[in-house]
């Protein structure tokens, strides 16, 4: 039998094989370990986005009657969902209708007139409205109001012409047109009350005997003009009067019979870029618009609830 010397040389050999091998092992158990916590963590995000907590940015676009009310209802239901982050935009219907024609993004579209949620269901071409989403959720009404201590001689709506000066908002927005099919209805201006955008300022200002007309942009701006005593008169929804009552007093509520029905409707609205995230917490923010717990803060500012 031949012996053979294990050699200093043999030695490191065999010293380093076996550290190849405690490597490998270690390296094994390293990349399990991995595979392990990214199963884990991917199982924790599914739960995350299951469970609503992902965080997502919602798009507003609110007709500008509904800045103030808005406002107090996103902040406390941010409050219970603090992954949901609102980006509101208020002003004229119209103005947000156009925007979203445009195609700028909007997850929810919550309008102070009919003729605009519906000119976007009938489709556009940058989204569309979700199906099912649609809720027809408020109603309001609109006032003749006056500032306080104007000493107008105006008492009624029939009797607006003796007013120097009156704020009124544009043909595009709703409650200049609700104050426009009042006019025609009244038999105070002629016109088509089908189509009341079609009726200018200057038609009305010549019917009602030269009334100067400060056309406004949206009703916000018809509220502080007349608070500022910058007009005589204007036409504002019941609900703009809310935090004016040391400054606007209201001559007359009009009825439906005049004006129609002033209706707010609301819906989940998509495009190219909208999310599953964002569709399911529009979804979610509507049906929470229609809890008790929301609609006293609707009926705090004036507005009723669409039975």
């Amino acid at each position: 039998m031949i012996l053979r010397r294990v050699t200093g040389t043999d030695k490191s050999v065999k010293e380093r094989k076996g550290l190849k091998r405690k490597f490998a092992a270690y390296a094994g158990l390293t990349l399990g370990l991995i595979l392990t916590a990214g199963l884990f963590a991917g199982c924790g995000k599914k739960d995350t986005a299951e469970s609503g907590n992902v965080d997502v940015d919602l798009s507003i676009f609110a007709a500008k009657s509904l800045n103030s009310v808005m406002d107090e209802i996103c902040a406390a239901y941010t409050k219970e969902h603090p992954n949901v982050n609102f980006q509101n935009n208020y002003d004229s219907s119209g103005t947000l209708m156009a925007q979203i024609k445009e195609g700028a993004k909007c997850n929810i579209f919550f309008s102070a007139g009919v003729a605009q949620m519906d000119e976007l269901q009938n489709g556009y071409e940058a989204g569309s409205v979700v199906d099912d989403t649609r809720v027809d959720l408020l109603n309001n009404q609109v006032c003749l109001v006056t500032y306080k201590n104007s000493g107008t001689a105006v008492t009624s709506f029939a009797d607006i012409s003796k007013a120097k000066n009156m704020a009124l908002a544009d043909g595009t927005v709703p409650v200049g047109q609700y104050t426009r099919v009042a006019l025609v209805n009244s038999k105070m201006v002629e016109g088509d009350a089908s189509k009341p955008q079609d009726i200018s300022d200057s038609d009305i200002s010549k019917a009602l005997g030269g009334l100067e007309i400060n056309s406004c942009a949206n009703v916000g701006a018809v509220a502080s003009a007349v608070a500022e005593g910058a007009n005589e008169i204007g036409t504002v929804y019941y609900s703009d009067t809310f935090g004016y009552e040391n400054q606007l007093d209201i001559i007359e509520k009009l009825s439906n019979s005049l004006t129609g029905d002033v209706i707010y409707p609301i819906a989940a609205l998509k495009g190219d870029n909208t999310t599953a995230d964002e569709l399911e917490a529009a979804k979610e923010f509507i049906a929470y618009l229609q809890t008790d717990e929301a609609m006293s803060v609707f009926e705090k500012y004036h507005f009723t609830v669409n039975e």
